[in-house]
Order: structure tokens, then sequence, then C-alpha cells
């Protein structure tokens, strides 16, 4: 099952790098290709990976695995289309990255995951629709101005959306664990925006009492009515941030000693309450059902006539994650994070307290002082006597108290004290995470020891480099000396952290510049080899967790260094292509090889089907539908470019990039903030309504100007157009603002273009055709 689950694996790998380079090559828009070219190229990619689907549901060509890649096809042609819309945005430039880009994208994502109840089409639908209402209300070509009622009511849309699907999932309404725990989280978060008391200084306050009794309801709900530990814990999660967001609301309100001393006890109340809950958690029935399990309750129900067991050959159920599995991992993520919030706000807590309470000049020592004895106290108590989590999170409160003390005192005698203090912590500590957290204050205790010593040498300007360089040095004697440690726990902790900082301060000096001549490219040069070499030392001797550290440490590399030297969109899709390609093969010719074990294949069988076989109908119609949408889209852009009114307007652009259409340029025209005096009679009801009608006229050099408001009903001369606006508070939009360019020749743009040619239809729509000089 391992092999099989890993085929399945490259396939959706492959297919992915495929995807990504199409993405990368449109977005580099590239001059070799006219926008005829690229419509019909774009259209043939939607029919291409749909065909693929079809395809693939008919044949047999690779046994067990052939209704999966007809889904996943299926699913590659929905994003295809995205990414069709997105580059006909590029082609006619109309906004980039608009809420209707992505809410036109998810109508067929809706359609499908209605016909097929598959999870990725779920998922898709919900980040597309999530990313519509995102860019509506807060648009990235402007900067939004709300007041505290209209961001209340935002964040509270995306509350009541997420509201309602979890319900739709949690009553079985809708078959989808994850979006069951998706719309959860951010329903918490919306919620928990909403108390915000910074941004909503009227209504936060009010909001509290509401989000308090939702998560206790969840309590109640998710242990007597439907026992669920995975959403206990996320509650849990809810609860937890709201008390922290809460102390730091007051902790800005009310600095004080007391204030401070109670922020100590909230920590103390906090980690207690953790360590409480997972117990309690752990004591709760050992599984509780989820969608995808059934459970007793619905096998006696079955018997009943009319009620029907859930059907688990069905994708959605396929993919579900049962609650062992996922609930598991989900409250040890919490946990967690629980305790990384205590460490810091108890840090805090114990800084803010020592400040504000002693009268001594010299506040920094009574800190070093107090985080000194904290931490020989944890070291010197026998660890049956004080439990583990407390330990090491007063052990953690103290380094990093300790090292607020010696940053702030700048003496490399205290620092050095403190760094045998930290160094016999590590000696103390137990576990994995735990000497792993004291491995990185050591490193960072050494790295102010050294910078406290080369501030002395004031003509020294290679500072930074030599601190990086220094560690480096230091991190790999370690690793060294870890071959003669004899205790085996700390050998083998000594070795993987020394390993993982040596690399990480290795790849830090990459991105140094010459410190002497050639240095960067040898450095990179040494780095590669080095790396290379030890992910085939590591595998060939078996250190699993040493050969994940390097292999990781050489995709970083390459990832980095192939953006930094050679990165381009257009390499970047050749690339991406090819590595897609390659890891389609590959995959393929070890999905032949397993072909034998015919048992995988049949339980694969068993438990998939191709959508496009069982609703091909419906599914052509979603794809009719989309070539459609394509086809009017070019054909109601191409009328306007070959019919429309030729208009010239002066603007002054700048140069961003949008993640889907590539490099464009931000078009700033005069006409969009018009002098007051040319837009008579211009009533301030006018600029409220939002959408507006500007007359242009012909000024100077055949450049268009604005010259009034147009009135319903008022005849224009034959020399005056109207041009459809939105005013948004300070400017006038057209939808005209983005031209989108090759990549790279942004500078070059703003450096020459002075002039946009737009054509205008009738109704006052306006298409931008080209940027010039004069």
């Amino acid at each position: 099952m391992l092999r099989f689950n890993a085929i399945r694996t490259g396939y959706l790998l492959g297919i992915s790098l495929v995807l990504a380079a199409i993405i990368y090559f449109f977005a580099s828009n590239w001059g070799g290709l006219d926008r005829t070219v690229k419509i019909v190229l774009a259209a043939a990619l939607i029919v291409l990976f749909y065909g693929l689907s079809f395809v693939f549901a008919r044949i047999r060509a690779v046994p067990g695995q052939q209704a999966f890649l007809s889904n996943i096809f299926l699913v590659a042609g929905c994003i295809a289309f995205g990414v069709s819309v997105a580059l006909l945005g590029q082609i006619y430039n109309s906004h980039a990255d608009s809420y209707g880009l992505f809410l036109i994208w998810s109508v067929p994502a809706l359609l499908l995951s209605w016909i097929t109840r598959y999870n990725p089409f779920y998922v898709l639908s919900y980040v597309l629709i999530h990313l519509g209402l995102w860019l509506y209300f807060y648009p990235t070509m402007q900067s939004a101005s709300y007041s505290e009622l209209e961001s209340l009511s935002i964040a509270g849309v995306f509350a009541l959306v997420n509201l309602g699907l979890f319900l739709f999932t949690f009553l079985r309404r809708l078959s989808s664990i994850p979006l069951k725990y998706i719309s959860f989280i951010v329903f918490h978060i919306a919620l928990l925006t909403m108390t915000n008391s910074f941004a909503l200084d009227e209504y936060g306050l009010v909001m509290n009492l509401p989000c308090v009794a939702i998560i206790a309801i969840g309590f109640y709900v998710f242990i007597k009515i439907r026992l669920s530990k995975t959403l206990l814990t996320l509650n849990a999660l809810a609860a937890s941030a709201f008390a922290v967001f809460k102390f730091i609301e007051l902790a800005e309100a009310y600095s004080s000693s007391l204030f401070f001393v109670f922020g100590l006890i909230f920590v103390a109340l906090l980690l207690t309450g953790n360590v409480w809950f997972f117990r309690y958690l752990n004591r709760l029935g050992k599984s509780s059902p989820e969608d995808g399990e059934i459970t007793d309750e619905q096998k006696r129900d079955a018997a009943k006539p009319g009620v029907e067991t859930p059907d688990m050959s069905t994708p959605a159920a396929e993919t579900a994650v049962p609650e062992e599995r996922g609930g598991e991992w989900i409250s040890k993520a919490v946990s967690r994070m629980i305790k990384v919030v205590g460490v810091l706000i108890g840090s805090i807590s114990l800084i803010g307290l020592v400040t504000i309470s002693t009268n001594v000049n010299h506040t920094e020592y009574v800190l070093l002082g107090v985080s000194l004895l904290l931490m020989l106290l944890m070291i010197v108590i026998p660890q049956s006597r004080l439990d583990s989590v407390i330990r090491y999170t007063l052990l953690t409160i103290s380094y990093i108290t300790g090292l607020a003390a010696i940053l702030w005192s700048d003496q490399t005698l205290l620092s050095v004290l403190f760094l045998f203090v930290s160094i016999a912590g590590w000696f103390r500590s137990r576990g994995k995470r735990q000497l792993f957290v004291a491995y990185v204050f050591v490193n960072l205790n050494l790295a102010t020891i050294l910078f406290q010593q080369l501030q002395e040498w004031e003509r020294w300007s290679w500072t930074y480099e030599f601190i990086i360089f220094a560690l480096f040095f230091v991190n790999t004697v370690l690793y060294g000396i870890s071959y003669f440690v004899f205790k085996a726990g700390l050998r083998e902790h000594l070795r993987d952290s020394s390993l993982f900082f040596s690399l990480l301060f290795l790849f830090w000096a990459t991105f140094f510049e010459d410190v002497f001549p050639h240095s960067y490219m040898l450095i990179n040069v040494f780095y590669f080899v080095v790396v290379t070499g030890m992910v085939f030392a590591f595998i060939r001797l078996k250190q699993k967790s040493a050969a994940i550290t390097s292999i990781v440490f050489w995709f970083i590399f390459i990832g980095f260094k192939y953006y930094d030297l050679l990165w381009t969109l257009l390499y970047k899709s050749f690339t991406l292509a090819l590595l897609g390609v390659l890891a389609l093969g590959i995959t393929w010719w070890l999905d032949r090889r397993t072909l034998h074990s015919g048992k995988a294949a049949s339980e694969a069988d068993h438990h998939s089907f191709s959508f496009m076989r069982l609703s091909p109908l419906l599914i052509a119609i979603v794809i009719v539908l989309q070539l459609g949408m394509i086809g009017y889209q070019t054909a109601r852009s191409e009328t306007l470019l070959a019919t429309g009114a030729s208009v010239k307007l002066k603007l002054a652009p700048v140069d961003p990039r949008s993640v889907l259409q590539g490099d464009y340029v931000v078009l700033n025209y005069d006409i969009s903030t018009p002098p007051p005096s040319s837009m008579n009679p211009l009533q301030e009801e006018d600029w409220k309504r939002g959408k507006v009608k500007v007359v242009l006229t012909p000024g100077s050099q055949g450049v268009y100007v604005a010259n009034r408001l147009y009135q319903e009903g008022e005849k224009l001369a034959k020399h005056e157009i109207v041009l459809n606006g939105r005013w948004n508070g300070s400017r006038i939009q057209y939808g005209i603002e983005n031209y989108f360019i090759p990549e790279g020749t942004g500078r070059t743009v703003e450096q020459n273009a002075r002039y946009a040619y737009i054509r205008v239809s009738r109704n006052g729509d306006a298409l931008l055709e080209r940027l010039a000089e004069s």
C-alpha cells in the first residue's frame, strides 16, 4: 500500500509541475506569441486536460491508477480554465488579480463540486470564493478605507459564510472533512477579528461577549452532543487565542507591575489548563466518528426502512482523514502552539515586571540575575519532582530573559557566564525539542559574544560575515565531536542539531557578496558540492535523519539560487515542465514494474472510480460552459478593439507583479484625478454614488481631458466621448489601469511610456490598447 500511495504521489507531483509550468509561461508574457495564438493555446490546454480525463476514464493504460488520473486531470482542467481567464485579463489588460477573475473561476469549480462530490473541487471552490470576496472588499489596486461598522460587517460576512459551511459539514449535509476543519478555523479567525479593540474601538469590546459564548457552546456541543476530539482541540485553540489576544489588549492599556504579575499568573493558568485539557482529552473515547466513518448508530439505522448507509466508495469518503490519524497530529500541534505562546507572554511579563519594579540604575543586571537563578533552579531540581511542561517552559523563559539581559548589558564576561549556564541547561534537558531549543540559545549566545568582541574592532568591516563563518565552524567542529560522545541520547541530538546549524550558516553564507575576489561563486560551489556529497553519503550510511536534513537544504539551495541567478518566469516554466514530464515518466515506469502486484491494483479499482464515466453529460456541459465564457469574453473584447473610438490619454505608471498574470504597470491617468474646476457642475452626491460617467473632450496634441460628469439625458457634441468610471473616495477608476508587459521590461515602460491609447464603446466601456511615448 505504501508503494501504491507513492506512485499516486508521483503522478500528482508531475501533473502539478506541468500546471505550474503553464502558469509561469503565460505569466512571463513572452513576446513571441500574439494574442490570437495565446487564446487558442489556452483553450487547447483546457480541452487537453479534460480530454486526458476522458481518455483515462475509458482505457486501462495504467491499471489501478486510471480512475485516479482521470479525476486529477479533471481538476487540472478546471485549474487550466482559471489560468485561461487570467490570461484573457493579461491579453486585454483587465484588472490584475481582480475579484471577478476568481468568482468566474469559481463557477465551474462549484458545478464540478456538485456533480462529483470530490474534495479537491470543494477546497478549490472554497479558496476561489474567499479570494473573490477578499479582493472585492480589499482590492489590490487601491487602499480600502472603511468605517468601524463597515469593517465589522465585512468580518461578519466571512464569519457567517464559514459558520454556515461548517454547520453543513458538521451536520453531514455536505461530506467533506477538509471543508469542515478549514471553515471552523476561518470562522473563529473572523470572530476574533471582530473583537479587535485596536481596530474596532467602538465595537470590539461589545463583540467579546458573543465570542466567549460561541467558544463555550463549542465545548458543550463537541463534548456532550457529538464528541469530536479534533474539533474540541481546535475549539481549545480558539479559546487560547482569544485569551492571549485579550491579554495583549490589556497590556497595551494597563501596563504596570501588578499587570505583569497577573501576566505570570495568566501563563501559569494557560499552561496548567493546557496540561489538564489534553489529559482530559485523552480520557475521552478512543475515537469519535467523523465523515467517512460508519458509526454504530448509522449501522442500526441502516436496518430501518428508508435509511441509507453512507457509501464508503465515494471519493469524499475515500479522501477523508479518520479521527485517529488527523486528530492526534492536530492535538500535538495545538498543544505546542499554546506552550510557545505561554513562553512568549511569560518572558514579556518577567522582563516588564523586573523593569518596572526595580529602582536601581542597572535593571539589566537584576534581570540577568533573575534569569540565572531561575535557570539554575530548573537545572538543579530533580526531574521527578517537577512536571516536564513546567520545567521546560520556565527554562525557556529564563533563556529568553537572560539573552535580553546580556544584549542590554553588553558585557562579554556576563555573556560568557550565561553561555556556561546555558550549556549546563542543554546537558540537563531531555527530549528532542527541549535539547534543540537549548542548542538554539547556545548559538544565539555565541553570536552575542562574537558581536560584542568585534564591536571593539571599529575598522573591521566584515563583522556580520565573520560571525556567520565562525558559527559555521563551531557547529562543524561540534558535529565531529558528536561521534566521540559516549551517551547515546546526547550524541544523537548533538549530531542532528550541529548538522542542521552547520548547513544553515553555510547556506546563509552563500548570500554574502564578495568578501574576497570571487568568494560569492566559490562559496556557492562549495555548498553545492558538499551538500550533494552529504546526501549520497548519508543515504549510503542509512542515516535517515541526516539524509533528510541534507536533502531539504539541497532543494532549498536549488530553489533560492536558481531564482537568484537564472530565475525568469520563462526559464522557470521550461524547467518545471521538464521536471514534470520527468516525474511522470519515472512514476509510470515504477507503476509498470509493480503492475504484477494485482492486489494493489484491484484494491484501487474497488475503492475509486472515474467521474468522467459516471457523469459524462453533466461534465461535458460544464466544459462547454467554460469554453463559452472564454469565447464570449474574447469576442466582446475583440469587437471593442475593432469598433471602439480611439482615445489618447496622459499617464504616469508604476511597476508591480500579479501572481497569475505576470508583470504589469499600474497606470495613473490625468483624468483619474481631475481638477474640481473642470468637473462643473459636480455635486457631492455624484461622488458618493460610486459609478460615474465622465465626459472627455480632446485637448492639445490630441490628448483627451475630463470636462465634466455626464448628466442623464444630456446631448453630447460630436467630439465628446463618455467614459464609465467608479469613484473610490480619492480618484476615479476606469478599469484600464493595468497594462501587462513581458517580464523584466517594467523599468523601460516606466521611463518611456507617456500616453495610453484606449478604445471606448458607445456605452462607455473602455479597453486599453497600447502605450506610447507620444
